[in-house]
This record gives C-alpha cells, sequence and structure tokens, in this order.
C-alpha cells in the first residue's frame, strides 16, 4: 500500500480523498488544510462521506511530511498563487515522493513550459528522487488522452476541436467565477483567466501535446474571445445574484495553427445562466459537459457528462480529474524519478476496482 497525503480539501481535495480511499493499491495517511477551521476534523467529513476514516487533517505540512509518503495529491490551488504551489511541490519531490497534481497550468506539456517552471522541478527531481505529473480534467484528459484515442479510429482527419461547455453557477468557487473569469462583472472589466496571451498559458501546452503526439508542426498559436452580457438578472442557486447587463458567458478559442488553419482547437463556453447565449453550443443534457469533435472520415463527435456530488456536473468533472491523477500514482511509484506527460502516463483500465465502494 502506497502512503498518500492529500494536501487541500477544496473541489478537487474532496474528491481526492474519495479516490485515495477506494483505490485498492493506496492508503490514505493525511490530509494537509489551509482553513484554521478544518483542522482536527476527520477527513471522511471533509470529503463528503459518511464515515469517519480515522485520519484528522493537519495545517502543519512537515508533521504530514515527515512520515515520508510515497504519493501526496497537491489539491491546492495554484490560480493566484503559482509560485507558491510551485514551493510546496518542489518542497514535497525533494523528499523523494510522487506527485500529482492539476495546479500548475504551464508544466501540463512541460517541454513547452518556461525554465523558471521547468528547471526548479528537475533540480528538486535530482535532488529527492520523487516525480510529478500535472493533469486535469480541461486542461487535461479532455484534450489529450482522450481526443488522441478518438483520432485513432479515423480514416482521415481535418481537425480536431475540444469543447468544455459548463454553467458555472455549479462550480463551488466562487472567487474564481467571479473575478476570475469575471462573470457578474462590466463588460469592460478585465478577468485575469481572459487577458491576451493567458488562454495560451493555461491550454497552449494542450494543443503542442496534441500536435507532438500527432506529428504536426505547429506554426502558431492564435486565441479568440468573446463575451455575452445578461439580458435580465438571475438568481443562482449556489452563488446568488447576477444582474443584467453584466457579463453572464464567454466563450474562448485556443487555435493551433498550421498551414493556415486551425487544426487543432481547445474551445471554452462558459455560462452563469442557461438564458445567456442561447445561441452558442449547449451541452446534449444537463449542465455541462466536455466533448470532442474529429471533423474528418468518419466525422466522430464524443460527449462526457460526468456526475458527482449530489448530480452536480463541475463535482463530477472534478472527479474525473482526480481519477486521472490518483490512478497514475502506482504507475508512477514503480517508473523512474521524473517529470511526466500525459503522454507518458498511460491511462489503464480501473483493475481492482469494479464492485468496490469507499467505505
Amino acid at each position: 500500500m502506497i502512503a498518500t497525503v492529500v494536501w487541500g480539501t477544496g473541489n478537487v481535495g474532496r474528491a481526492a480523498i474519495r479516490a485515495v480511499e477506494a483505490h485498492p493499491a493506496l492508503k490514505l495517511a493525511a490530509v494537509v488544510v489551509h482553513n484554521p477551521d478544518k483542522v482536527g476534523r476527520d477527513a471522511g467529513a471533509l470529503a463528503g462521506l459518511d464515515v469517519e476514516l480515522g485520519i484528522t487533517a493537519t495545517n502543519d505540512v512537515d508533521a504530514a511530511l515527515a512520515a515520508s509518503p510515497g504519493a501526496v495529491v497537491y489539491a491546492a490551488s495554484g490560480d493566484i498563487r503559482p509560485d507558491d504551489a510551485l514551493a510546496d511541490i518542489t518542497k514535497v519531490i525533494r523528499t523523494g515522493a510522487v506527485v500529482v497534481t492539476p495546479s500548475l497550468y504551464a508544466l501540463y506539456d512541460h517541454r513547452s513550459a518556461p525554465p523558471e517552471l521547468r528547471e526548479p522541478v528537475l533540480a528538486a527531481i535530482a535532488a529527492g528522487g520523487g516525480s510529478l505529473f500535472v493533469s486535469g480534467v480541461d486542461p487535461g484528459w479532455g484534450n489529450d488522452v482522450l481526443p488522441l484515442l478518438v483520432s485513432g479510429l479515423g480514416s482521415e482527419i481535418d481537425a480536431i476541436r475540444c469543447q468544455e461547455i459548463f454553467d458555472y453557477s455549479t462550480y463551488d468557487q466562487p472567487d474564481a467565477v467571479r473575478w476570475l473569469i469575471g462573470m457578474g462583472q462590466p463588460l469592460d472589466y478585465q478577468a485575469p483567466m481572459l487577458m491576451p496571451t493567458v488562454p495560451t498559458m493555461v491550454w497552449g501546452g494542450q494543443i503542442r501535446l496534441m500536435a507532438r503526439a500527432l506529428g504536426v508542426e505547429i506554426d502558431e498559436i492564435r486565441e479568440t474571445v468573446d463575451r455575452r452580457a445578461l439580458d435580465a438578472t438571475v438568481t443562482t442557486r449556489t452563488m446568488g445574484e447576477f444582474e443584467a447587463g453584466t457579463q453572464g458567458a464567454i466563450r474562448f478559442e485556443v487555435q493551433g495553427i498550421a498551414g493556415g488553419e486551425p487544426l487543432i482547437v481547445i474551445e471554452h463556453v462558459t455560462r452563469i445562466h442557461a438564458s445567456c447565449a442561447t445561441d452558442w453550443p449547449m451541452p446534449p443534457s444537463g449542465d455541462g459537459a466536455h466533448k470532442v469533435i474529429i471533423e474528418g472520415r468518419p466525422r466522430i463527435e464524443v460527449s462526457v457528462e460526468a456526475t458527482d456530488e449530489g448530480e452536480n456536473r463541475s463535482a463530477g468533472g472534478n472527479a474525473t480529474a482526480v481519477g486521472r491523477l490518483v490512478n497514475s500514482i502506482d504507475w508512477l511509484v514503480e517508473a523512474a524519478p521524473g517529470l511526466y506527460d500525459a503522454l507518458d502516463v498511460p491511462l489503464r483500465p480501473a483493475a481492482g476496482k469494479l464492485g468496490r465502494t469507499a467505505r
């Protein structure tokens, strides 16, 4: 059993505790929290399980790492604290542990990551013998292993489009929704996630990774951004009111250009209410979906709709991101120390899990 620490208990961390507890090769060793109100609470309660797991949350990182765990699921946010997240992650790698995380966007494709991010990680690996795998859902499996797998079913491939289409009122992170992407803000508000070059920083690595796997040379990466205002004030179940005239939907694309054409495209259509921008793509059902469209012969379209935590599609997406990461831990522990990406780490069948449920 691989002793595994979960660091962070938000959207991703809750799912990580459940995934570690359910995995036949892993044993939950510790849970690290930042919020003092969570210190001393049982991990099962923090994860929304109906049983206690006998692991109480701590804010003492050194104590959690003192027992030399084999792996750490780093679920603390890196959106607005990338330097702190990098420092935390390299600290763990230096202990010799495997680290899996969705928190450092630029390292999803580490080969194209800036040296100031890549070099500290490589130095930590050389010093401590740990490993790092960064992945998620989108960016993550929704625009790396899934489209690449589906592309193998085609005879002729003209273009690949990956879509995330979601109602973000279901996303349990109000600050990110209102301030990072600007929902409910005036249309002249400059949302950090939509600033020029930021979408490329987050999703450009996925474009390059897919291109590398497909043997395509990308000439450049382009961005497009569109925003729509709410026609009427809406009240959401989880995040309160969003006023008429404020941003109610965004649509952006990160395009991998080859030969002057967008051959690989990652598109996001995000709403705060289904009534906004109804002429834009909608999910096949419910509050959201991740889609892959292969234009070619045959034309192939795949839609993934995951639910968790009371039929919540956003929670379902987070859970699939966690599944990709947690299910890779035993493979990474057996592999040589290193910095890995989605083309290195196989997506394997859930051996030993069929019929097994967390306590």
